[in-house]
């Protein structure tokens, strides 16, 4: 029994001889390599490999897939991550794009910034490191951080969206899904007061995060509604995509901590970007690049 997988490797630099040992580690893992592709824009450099992959009679072809993805992954090249992709999921007419926000989409943790307009910014940015290494649960520690905002004028948000700035190849990835005619959306445990802007202005099909409560022109120290953790990722992401009508092994997650893990897991292929180790460690693949559009090759897009 066999099925079309794609190898897609990428890093800053792809040598020949980087190439040579990325093909012979493919064809020792099992995979009989294909046709073959390069490319490049100067950031970082992508090399594709079209396989096979012979799982043999009466195997698990997905336990065959990530058995091959943990030998790849811990055998390849130094500065170069490899993602083993179904070319079912790369080649579908429509696919759907789901990611997280802080340090995925933007660059920074928004609580951090709000955070620090209270002089709290250090506490905060612990509590959340530990919550992103999946060592705190999510909501409880959500609203431990919130609180630290009370009495804080509405204006600081104002301030801070100012400073959030998008990944390095957000917006060219956004646009290319978009280009394609595929589904993109962010669920965010972050702000719906942040992140409203961001996502009107990238033209997202679905987005949600968090409501941070505002009376009388100030910060309460509270969210509105349930909080937007692991579960809820997971949720929106299966919910949205029947929307669409595209099925879930057609879907791409995007996130970098242990409140993305579930999303990760539910989806055709999970990705871990800049990730915590525990979420790499789970994750299908992972991008190690600060280049955020490093995704649309691992999709085929």
């Amino acid at each position: 029994m066999s099925s079309n997988v794609t190898a897609v490797s990428y890093g800053l630099k792809l040598s020949l001889p980087d190439v040579q040992r990325l093909r012979s580690l493919l064809t020792a893992a099992g995979l009989a390599v294909d046709a073959e592709t390069r490319t490049g824009d100067g950031r970082f450099e992508v090399y594709t490999a079209d396989c096979v992959l012979e799982s043999g009679a009466g195997a698990d072809t997905d336990a065959r897939l990530e058995e091959l993805r943990r030998s790849v992954a811990g055998s390849g090249v130094d500065g170069v991550d490899t993602a083993l992709v179904p070319a079912a999921l790369r080649t579908a007419p429509r696919k759907f794009l789901i990611m997280d926000v802080d340090s995925t989409l933007i660059q920074q943790e928004v609580i951090e910034l709000l955070a620090a307009y209270a002089g709290k910014r250090e506490e905060v940015t612990a509590v959340t490191e530990a919550a992103m290494r999946g060592e705190l649960d999510f909501a409880q520690s959500l609203h431990a951080r919130v609180a630290v905002l009370a009495g804080l004028p509405a204006d600081v948000v104002d301030a801070v969206r100012a400073e959030v700035r998008l990944t390095d190849g957000a917006a060219e990835l956004v646009a290319a899904f978009k280009a394609a005619g595929h589904a993109v959306a962010v669920v965010s445990g972050g702000f719906n007061q942040i992140l409203r802007p961001i996502a009107e202005g990238l033209g997202l099909h679905y987005w949600i995060a968090n409501e941070l409560e505002i009376v009388d022109g100030a910060l309460t120290g509270k969210v509105i509604g349930d909080v937007i953790d692991r579960a809820a990722k997971e949720k929106y992401l299966r919910e949205w995509a029947a929307a669409e009508g595209i099925p879930m092994e057609h879907t791409v997650a995007v996130g970098d901590g242990a409140n993305d893990l579930d999303m990760l897991g539910a989806a055709g292929i999970g990705i871990a970007f800049n990730a915590k180790p525990a979420v790499q460690a789970a994750a299908d693949a992972a991008v190690n690049l600060p280049f955020l559009d490093a995704v649309r090759y691992i999709a085929g897009v």
